[in-house]
């Protein structure tokens, strides 16, 4: 029997979720207390230290599952995709809202007052869910928050119909390891981002994105498609042009296909492990 895989399975130090008792090895099964994130965005790490390696982020409103709370961090799984590791315990809260919107813009503020003149309560990413409580002139009170543009917002349900265009426009982003959002992010993170604001969910790594989608032959290959390296992806724009958000450029960029191949093959990465259809 293979190990479960540490990234998906909220099990640590002998302590596990009550759903795993049965599947895992562990010497006490506790249920999950459900919190959601609260602040505009918030990094999964993997330890409990504000220096510990940043795999995953969570985004406002998203929905975390704590098993138990350690050193002012807590371990939790997100609701989004089953991704495992500490965040910290100030930027989650209870008990759990049931989102009414998502943020559709790439990204827009949060205002202390329905003013745009008035002090910011944070910057918060597309898809970042909400909940609104209250609405004034362009504005709308967001529970936990504070003032957003209405216009910036989409109800829980209406997502996009393009998710290449929706990748686009994070064209120039930085790149950020295990980042998801507007001001920086990772290159499954733009394919599993794009997919979200189209009401379609995706695993957060790209080994795992390979195996969740189904093969396309390469000569088969359109718009839309994905090329896959050993740990990278990228959405091609057409068939011979990819949209990624890669270290080379240390951004999202476009690039021809076939110079992104002969340099990562350069690198010692190797080449293209295959394309998938989405």
């Amino acid at each position: 029997m293979s190990a479960p895989d540490r990234r998906l399975t909220l099990l640590r130090d002998g302590l596990a979720d009550q759903r795993l008792e049965g599947l895992v090895p562990a010497q006490r099964f506790v249920a999950a207390t459900p919190m959601q994130a609260s602040a505009p965005i918030a990094s999964i790490r993997k330890a409990p230290a504000p220096d510990a390696e940043q795999e995953d982020q969570l985004a406002f409103g998203e929905r975390f599952d704590v098993l138990f709370e350690v050193e002012g961090f807590a371990f939790g799984q997100a609701r989004r995709d089953g991704y495992v590791g500490y965040v910290t315990s100030d930027a989650l809260s209870a008990p759990v809202l049931a989102p009414t919107h998502r943020v559709s813009a790439l990204r827009t503020y949060g205002f202390s007052e329905p003013d745009i003149k008035s002090a910011i309560i944070g910057l918060y990413s597309l898809n970042a869910l909400v909940t609104v409580e209250a609405r004034e002139g362009r504005f709308v009170r967001v529970a936990r928050s504070g003032w957003f543009i209405e216009a910036h917002l989409a109800p829980i349900g209406r997502g996009e119909d393009d998710y290449v265009a929706v990748a686009e426009r994070f064209l120039g982003a930085p790149y950020q390891w295990g980042g998801r959002e507007s001001l920086g992010l990772d290159c499954s993170a733009l394919v599993q981002q794009a997919l979200a604001a189209c009401n379609r969910a995706c695993p957060r790594d790209t080994d795992l994105q390979r195996e969740f989608f189904p093969e396309v032959a390469e000569g088969e290959r359109r718009r839309g498609d994905l090329v896959f390296w050993k740990g990278h992806v990228a959405i091609l724009l057409d068939p011979e042009t990819i949209l990624h958000a890669n270290a080379h450029h240390m951004a999202t960029a476009i690039e021809p296909l076939a110079e992104a191949v002969a340099r990562i093959e350069a690198s010692g990465v190797g080449s293209p492990l295959g394309y998938r259809r989405v």
